[in-house]
């Protein structure tokens, strides 16, 4: 199991290089489910491959000018109080059992990876779509306040959960301030770089790390995501979406059955 989770580590680069998110929703079910990590140790380790690899990615669209760093900023600042407050007071402070009443039990672990695969399922509806409404750029104080709100709101989710929010970026950036679909992509990168890193760092206490075997799955995220920047050069990225957002269903599918009807089994 650990060499596929290795393996899938190209993987999740790979995805993040060719659409500018997504990196989170594979590497957080492989720490859990591959290499037997307990969930929040995952999202951490989810923050600091991401994080990572995300500002290696970003680098290269910066060389390119792709990167619109005064809408990072505008989504980035409140990101990361978001990311702050989730890991700082409400990771911390959840109780071992959610849920513990008329015979149902919900533990902290089971309702970090059910709300997990509830944004696995939100971000795989997203994908499918084929259809996308356009949107030009429209600069007034509105789309801002939207733009700055959605930014809190996946700040929240990044530190709680160690999601990046690509998939809630991208189409806020896209529909919210007209940007092409390229720019938009290397900015929610770079956005994603910031929350994510901060995460680990505001968390790096709260669990135990393996310096080697974070360096190791990051060295190969950041090769996947090499590779998926000079493939997104060839291929219109939202051609590959609805695919993986079918695969993105399916797991998000698999972690709610697991974790309800058959939490004793292991893979």
């Amino acid at each position: 199991m650990e060499v596929i989770g290795y393996i899938s580590a190209l993987f999740v680069g790979l995805i993040m290089g060719l659409l500018g998110g997504g990196g989170s929703i594979l590497s957080v079910p492989i720490f859990v489910y591959l290499f037997g990590f307990d969930p929040v140790t995952a999202t951490t380790l989810s923050l600091f491959v991401v994080g990572i690899t995300s500002f290696v990615g970003s680098a290269g669209f910066l060389k390119q000018k792709l990167i619109d760093f005064r809408t990072a900023w505008i989504f980035g600042i409140p990101s990361i109080l978001g990311v702050l407050f989730s890991r700082r007071l409400i990771l911390p402070h959840l109780p071992e059992y959610i849920i513990n009443k008329w015979g149902m039990v919900v533990t902290k672990d089971m309702f970090l990876l059910l709300l997990f695969s509830f944004l696995m399922l939100v971000a795989s509806v997203k994908m499918i779509r084929k259809t996308e409404r356009p949107f030009g750029r429209k600069e007034n104080g509105n789309n801002y306040t939207i733009l700055v709100s959605q930014g809190l709101l996946v700040g929240i989710i990044t530190g709680l959960i160690g999601a990046g929010g690509g998939f809630l970026i991208v189409p806020a950036l896209v529909m919210l301030l007209g940007l092409p679909m390229k720019r938009a992509v290397a900015t929610s990168l770079f956005i994603i770089g910031m929350n994510s890193v901060l995460g680990f760092l505001s968390s790096m206490k709260m669990v135990e790390k393996d310096w080697t075997f974070m360096l190791v799955f990051t060295a190969l995220s950041v090769l996947g995501i090499f590779v998926g920047i000079a493939v997104s050069k060839k291929i219109d990225s939202r051609k590959l979406k609805p695919a993986f957002g079918w695969f993105v269903l399916f797991m998000g599918i698999f972690i709610i059955v697991k974790e309800i009807f058959f939490k004793q089994i292991t893979i």
